[in-house]
């Protein structure tokens, strides 16, 4: 598609001006605005209803998966790329679940952006090669088959991981509702479930169990 009108967010103003330098060589696509937080990102993208996004998926006040998720809420014909550099299978799942059009490693986005967005811009979905084996580590198991429900974790939604994520970090519920553009209750309505389906009795059972499987360092 001509006249791509684009939206890049990364709290990393270096980072930001690299995918600009990147996407200008492409005749005719055009970025549009830019944003520091996911929250801002989050505005714009619904102000200004960009062809294409490119968020990064560690940004404050909203990650990349939860702008993604607001996106398709507030403004469904933007396509979502959410860029990372963390080589994580919950990450890609998390992306994957939240509406993303597009998941790029950050290592492969000289070689991949351009092509994603192309691919985006199409209405296609684009993940990497390195993106789509981290999702089908997550899917099989290490000796290549499916994995059993009697082997998996118990099972949170998008939503649930990121209450957990938050939760786990110390953040307040009312802080945890702001970032997450939710309110307080139902901040609390996923911390009963998550705690309900992990068998969690305290805030730091929550957080041993969000360092022990990856949540949280």
């Amino acid at each position: 598609m001509d006249n791509l009108r684009i939206l890049i967010a990364d709290d990393h103003e270096l980072i930001r001006r690299g995918v600009r330098n990147l996407l200008a060589a492409r005749e005719g696509w055009n970025v549009i605005a830019e944003a520091s937080n996911g929250l801002e990102a989050a505005e714009k993208i619904e102000q200004l209803q960009p062809d294409v996004a490119i968020v990064d998926f560690s940004m404050p006040l909203l990650d990349g998966s939860a702008v993604a998720s607001r996106s398709t809420q507030c403004s469904p014909k933007t396509s979502v790329i959410v860029l990372t550099m963390h080589d994580s299978e919950r990450i890609a799942y998390q992306v994957l679940q939240s509406g993303a059009k597009g998941f790029v490693l950050k290592s492969d986005a000289d070689h991949n952006l351009i092509e994603a967005v192309s691919a985006v811009s199409r209405s296609e979905h684009f993940f990497t090669k390195t993106a789509t084996n981290l999702l089908m580590r997550g899917i099989l198991g290490k000796n290549g088959t499916e994995k059993t429900s009697a082997k998996t974790e118990p099972s949170l939604s998008a939503r649930e991981e990121q209450v957990l994520c938050l939760l786990a970090e110390g953040t307040t519920s009312k802080e945890a509702a702001a970032r997450l553009g939710i309110s307080v209750r139902t901040v609390e309505s996923h911390r009963i479930r998550i705690n309900r389906k992990l068998g969690l009795d305290s805030i730091a059972d929550l957080v041993r169990y969000a360092i022990r499987h990856g949540y949280a360092s």
